[in-house]
């Protein structure tokens, strides 16, 4: 047709084709023409940006620069979107350059850009510098800054924007208020939420449904679902991100039967469910225990015609998997692959979870080896939780292997392994890994002290433990938290030193929880201490009085010191409350086959092969002439 020769139209329907979506045609246009200007360039490199075409976005302002094309504002910020959106630090960095060198101007639309991709990849610092050096702002520029800072936790600063946004008689409008808000329900800070709400209500925002969900999720994370309730019920105007937004408020509250009902009630109000109104009703049930109805719910689901994505497979598995249903999540964990979904590192750490929790070592291998084989060794948060897994299957060298696998062993590694050294006894070891990290520059947070702490209380390292307490308190001037003084106090008490343990609990800057003061209160039954016990208990049963556990653990100190009578009315005193030992269990892995016992149990087909086992266990105790420290 002749347009090809005609710059300016065949620019156009570049255009026009890449708003479309039809990215082929954009593309035969712009090969065809016969003369090819910056604003044709600019056209091409913003419609494969706007198609989701990184990389061939980075590869046309590559060609244009070849071509000896001036570069402009457009073309550069069309290449930050590009940059931004691949996490690609060092062409951005290099387009920023082009920027400065080639003397263009940071408006409100190249600085906007530019300020984008700093904070998309992390660079915070940057983004801040172009922010200053920036010569017009406007809203916008002033609303990514702010939503940056929310994105990073840096509610200061955000709400520190906010206020200079006022300063400079900028008003608030949807984008601003809906950060505000996020900032509100992040801190859990009410008061905050509630003076934005205002001034949604005072300048009629309310209508607008990104904003009213803002609201709803605000005063639900706040503990408000009154609140967030009246807001649902007035919105004018329920589309689907509100219903959402309301359901998965429910579901998060442990309000799963609230959560079905809104389901059922948006389907009558002719909004059909999609995959997260669904994912939200399976969370809340899985998360308040009820598998079954969980389970139906997905079945459900699939039955309507929608189609479970990576989400609800992760779900059902962390679900199944926090409710000690670990051979159930790996059978999802299968599912999933087959119908051909790949799992991301929430889905395998999820079903991490469930091997660890029930020491399944053989099916955690084979996600370790799907791992190894997928090239998802460098997340780091599956390296560690293959390496917690490890640790708690029994595996300790394989932990070890994993461990000395980590090319770059950053402190979430280190603190893995210090734990895993830490629960199978080996304190040394953990000890000596915590001289390492410090060796190599790496700064110890809680985690880490609370790991050491524990592996000192395991081994009877009381030295060095309290060197450890010193050091993170004077050096490392760090506030103890309530774990750190648990390990001490049980650290101390495991030692026998009952009165100094004692004195640690009572200088302790917050009251202590019924972890703590049960560990002094075992502590007094190994060292018959009746008259400490008594005062112990007498403070744990009135700060958690319906805890069976502490009763029982009052009662095996009775039974330490032969105490029959006393044992006797503890246990009236639980069946009088109606309180009831939960039994204990345990479960060993024999080939393909898991076996779970609880206490007394005579259930297994091997039972009295078990039992006869046991009595010559038994017997070789007493000739080894070891006393053991029995509970009852």
């Amino acid at each position: 047709m002749g347009f090809s020769k005609c710059v300016y139209v065949a620019t156009s329907l570049v255009d026009m084709y890449g708003k479309c979506g039809a990215l082929e045609d954009a593309e035969r246009v712009f090969d065809g023409m016969a003369e090819k200007n910056d604003v044709a360039w600019n056209s091409m490199i913003v419609t494969y940006t706007q198609n989701g075409m990184n990389e061939e976005a980075i590869g046309s302002f590559r060609e244009m620069r070849l071509q000896g094309v001036e570069v402009t504002s457009v073309a550069l910020s069309g290449f930050f979107t590009a940059c931004a959106n691949l996490e690609a630090v060092g062409e951005g960095r290099q387009g920023h350059g082009l920027a400065v060198v080639g003397g263009l101007e940071l408006d409100n639309v190249l600085g906007s850009s530019v300020m984008n991709f700093y904070f998309k990849v992390g660079l915070v610092e940057e983004a801040e510098v172009v922010f200053g050096n920036m010569v017009m702002k406007d809203v916008v520029t002033w609303n990514l800054v702010v939503s940056g800072y929310v994105q990073f936790g840096l509610v200061g600063k955000a709400l520190e924007m906010c206020h200079m946004m006022r300063e400079e008689n900028l008003r608030f409008d949807c984008v601003t208020l809906s950060s505000l808000l996020a900032v509100a329900a992040d801190t859990r800070d009410v008061g905050l939420g509630m003076k934005a709400h205002a001034y949604c209500i005072k300048n009629d925002f309310e209508c607008d449904v990104v904003v009213s969900s803002g609201i709803v999720d605000m005063y639900a994370k706040c503990g408000r679902m009154d609140c967030a309730r009246r807001v649902f019920s007035c919105a004018r105007k329920k589309d689907i991100v509100l219903w959402n937004t309301m359901l998965a408020a429910c579901a998060e509250q442990g309000l799963s039967g609230e959560a079905l009902k809104l389901l059922f009630q948006m389907q009558l109000e002719s909004v059909p469910p999609n995959v997260v109104s669904w994912n939200s009703v399976i969370f809340g049930f899985f998360k308040n225990g009820q598998v079954a109805v969980a389970r139906n719910m997905f079945a459900e689901m699939c039955s309507s015609g929608v189609v479970p994505n990576l989400i609800t497979w992760t779900t059902a598995m962390c679900g199944l998997a926090q409710n000690d249903l670990g051979c159930d999540a790996m059978m999802v964990f299968r599912e999933m692959q087959d119908v051909g979904i790949r799992p991301n590192s929430m889905s395998i750490t999820s079903a991490l979870t469930g091997c660890t929790n029930m020491a399944l070592l053989k099916c955690g291998r084979a996600i370790h080896g799907y791992v190894m084989r997928h090239d998802m060794s460098q997340s780091l948060h599956i390296t560690t939780s293959v390496m917690d897994m490890y640790a708690k299957c029994g595996s300790l060298d394989d932990a070890k292997c994993v461990f000395n696998m980590c090319s770059t062993k950053e402190l979430p590694v280190y603190n893995a392994m210090i734990s895993a050294y830490a629960s199978h006894g080996q304190a040394r070891e953990a000890l000596a890994l915590f001289k390492q990290l410090e060796k190599e520059g790496i700064v110890p947070d809680h985690i880490t002290l609370t790991s050491v702490l524990s592996a000192c209380s395991h081994g009877g390292l009381v030295k060095e433990g309290m060197e450890v307490f010193k050091y993170m308190v004077s050096e490392l001037q760090m506030k103890p938290s309530e774990e750190h003084y648990g390990c001490l106090v049980k650290l101390l008490a495991n030692d026998g030193q009952l009165d100094e343990a004692l004195r640690t609990i009572l200088t302790m800057p917050s009251h202590p929880d019924e972890h703590i003061l049960g560990s002094l209160l075992a502590a007094c039954g190994q060292n018959h201490d009746i008259e400490l016990a008594d005062y112990i208990a007498k403070w744990l049963l009135k700060l958690d009085p319906d805890n069976s556990g502490n009763y029982v653990a009052l009662s095996n100190v009775y039974a330490t010191v032969g105490k029959w009578d006393k044992v006797s009315n503890i246990r009236g005193l639980m069946k009088e409350k109606g309180l009831r030992k939960i039994p204990g269990r345990s479960w060993i892995e024999v080939g393909q086959e898991l076996h779970v016992f609880i206490a007394s149990d005579r259930s297994h087909p091997k039972t009295d092969e078990i039992y006869v086992t046991l009595d010559l266990l038994g017997f070789e105790m007493r000739y080894a002439k070891y006393s053991p420290y029995i509970q009852y």
